[in-house]
């Protein structure tokens, strides 16, 4: 079959690889029903992260169970599956505090950029449908493979309550499901930051009611004005960089909590100013898995509509344009039809 393999800063191809195999008895091999780029995928293909052999690239996916594991118990063939990015066993210690990104037996999805993939501990990973959904929900139950699942991270990290405030920092498609997680939550004011039309149209339509187009130190004196010096209830640390994580703290009001969910890349923080500005902070690789059921549900019932993040959509054959596209930011969010 054809996947996706990374082989350095900006040398991305769709190329012959082995279809994956069963190795373990916990394994199962999906058929993706679609597949997509993540933004942090865009991490490694600048050449921010190292790159030491060629990565077979992809963790969000949804699609067919074609065969399972010996061991394998809750899912079996022919039922379509969501996943998480994260892997794991569900029944760990961690599991019981909803945190399965930190399973004792975690592991990464990877290669999901492909028609075929292997999911290892598929009893804890996927979460069947109750029948094969229609064509048009799919990129909106792909959705929740990763990029809703993290976005609803965020605002669950942040406590983001009905009522509250709320700002979010990042207008990628973490960013935009993070406004729509705080919207379904039941946030009065959600105030996103963004300086790009389609996505601030985009955040307006998911539930956001003020648009911040200001970053730094004027994004946040914007963000106090708006809330009349106060700052916000919640925020969500939707990108990862220095600039974004301070704009977040900066923009918190003292006993407010942080959600941060973009992968850190040269953040660095003074706990002399964390220890005065008396706010907290939770964040990590996003425990999807405690989400899915409930995400899963809404899409079904069509209380929501995530996938409206893929604004762009190729063949697996042209994923280097897809990756090209969303580093350059003509779009938010590429989807892969396999």
């Amino acid at each position: 079959m054809r996947g996706t393999i990374l082989y350095g800063a900006h040398d991305v191809r769709c190329e012959e690889v082995p279809e994956p195999q069963i190795v373990r008895p916990t394994d199962a091999i999906i058929r993706l029903s679609a597949s997509c780029i993540c933004g942090s995928d865009l991490w490694p293909f600048r050449g921010l992260n190292e790159i030491t052999s060629p990565l077979a690239m992809g963790h969000e996916y949804c699609g067919i169970v074609e065969e399972v594991g010996n061991a394998v118990t809750t899912v079996k063939p022919g039922q379509f599956v969501v996943g998480s990015f994260c892997l794991s066993d569900n029944t760990c210690p961690h599991y019981r505090f909803g945190f399965q990104s930190s399973c004792q037996q975690r592991e990464f999805m990877t290669g999901a950029q492909a028609p075929l993939a292997r999911v290892s501990l598929a009893d804890g990973t996927l979460v069947a449908t109750p029948e094969i959904p229609s064509d048009d929900l799919i990129p909106h139950l792909l959705a929740a493979s990763d990029v809703l699942g993290t976005g609803w991270y965020a605002a669950d990290a942040a406590r983001v309550q009905p009522g509250s405030t709320v700002a979010v920092v990042g207008d990628g498609a973490v960013g935009l499901m993070g406004v729509l997680a705080a919207k379904q939550i039941g946030a009065a004011r959600i105030i996103a930051m963004s300086r790009h039309k389609a996505r601030q149209e985009l955040a307006l339509e998911f539930g956001a009611t003020d648009i911040v187009s200001e970053r730094g130190d004027d994004g946040v004196a914007r963000i106090k004005t708006l809330t009349n010096g106060i700052g916000a209830d919640a925020v969500l640390e939707c990108v990862g960089m220095k600039e974004s994580m301070m704009q977040a703290i900066h923009s918190a009001r003292p006993g407010a909590m942080i959600g941060y969910v973009g992968v850190p890349h040269g953040v660095e923080l003074d706990g002399q100013e964390l220890f005065f500005s008396q706010i907290g902070m939770l964040g990590g690789p996003a425990p999807v898995r405690r989400f899915l059921p409930h995400l899963i549900d809404l899409v079904l019932q069509r209380k929501i509509v995530p996938g409206k993040v893929f604004d762009l959509s190729l063949p697996l054959a042209d994923v280097a344009e897809g990756y090209r596209a969303m580093d350059e930011r003509r779009a938010i969010k590429t989807l892969l039809r396999v």
